[in-house]
């Protein structure tokens, strides 16, 4: 009983820290506002300043900084993703050992390293992070990546049969001239 009271004034504890330093942030942000009615120190507007750095979609990278990002990207799939959470490759989880030559995997291998990154970070996203990033990013990105008619379709299905089939890209009409669609 007697732990049960301690553990509990702890997490009160825990709790006032908390809604002080909450309280701080908030006193901070409303003087902030009333001071500089929303502008930053050289009278910007808010519509005026650089935009919030966003994430960078990987295939829209330029050569040198595309080359950088996947080559970063690849030490995380060989060092953790793979060894971890793939396991037997087969027809209904297929794999590629050459993933990097398709696009559709580049993309969704990244998106879901950069949530990785975010999301592993106690100090970004607490203690759940690593749960909310199992749950939302890694498990659709296997079901997807891995199934039978994902980007590794026409690959390994079989690890004694080594395959690579990049897929080809169906075709795509251009919107006619003077279209309302």
């Amino acid at each position: 009983m007697a732990e049960d009271f301690e553990d509990l004034k702890a997490t009160v504890h825990g709790f006032a820290s908390q809604l002080e330093d909450n309280t701080k942030r908030v006193n901070q942000l409303a003087s902030a506002v009333a001071s500089g009615g929303g502008q930053g120190d050289n009278g910007e507007s808010g519509k005026d300043k650089e935009r919030p750095k966003t994430p960078p979609f990987i295939l829209w990278l330029p050569g040198d900084k595309y080359g950088a990002e996947l080559s970063a990207l690849a030490a995380w799939v060989r060092d953790l993703l793979v060894p971890t959470y793939f396991g037997e490759v087969s027809s209904s989880a297929t794999w590629c050992a050459q993933w990097w030559e398709h696009p559709a995997a580049v993309a969704r291998l990244h998106a879901t390293w950069l949530a990785w990154q975010e999301l592993t970070n106690p100090e970004t996203c607490g203690l759940t992070g690593p749960s909310v990033w199992h749950r939302d990013h890694l498990d659709p990105m296997l079901a997807q990546l891995r199934a039978a008619d994902g980007p590794f379709a026409g690959c390994m299905t079989n690890p004694d049969r080594p395959q690579h089939t990049v897929l080809p890209v169906p075709p795509v009409d251009q919107i006619p001239r003077g279209s309302n669609h």
